[in-house]
């Protein structure tokens, strides 16, 4: 069985998530496996929300090097979801 904060790893703070949350929409990091339907449920699961719609994408690990040796960041896959219009604002969020 897999739990909703399993699915749901951390939001994600940058500049250009913190003006999306004007327009509704929240920026985290997800299970790479989880697919929209899994997110969707979590996110109303955990923050007693509505979720209007999910979208999704993979981000490629960077290559790092240290000296001569080279390694590789995991990959990660980022959920962007969209509230509905008569849904209350994440909590989480607030005062950021």
């Amino acid at each position: 069985m897999v739990y909703a904060h399993d699915i749901i790893k951390r939001p994600i703070i940058t500049e250009k998530s913190m003006d999306q949350i004007a327009n509704k929409k929240y920026t985290f990091e997800v299970d790479i496996n989880a697919n929209k339907t899994q997110i969707k449920k979590a996110i109303e699961e955990i923050f007693n929300v509505k979720v209007q719609k999910v979208n999704t994408m993979r981000v490629k690990g960077k290559v790092k090097r240290l000296g001569r040796y080279e390694g590789k960041r995991a990959d990660w896959k980022k959920a962007i979801v969209t509230l509905t219009p008569d849904s209350k604002a994440i909590e989480f969020f607030e005062g950021m």
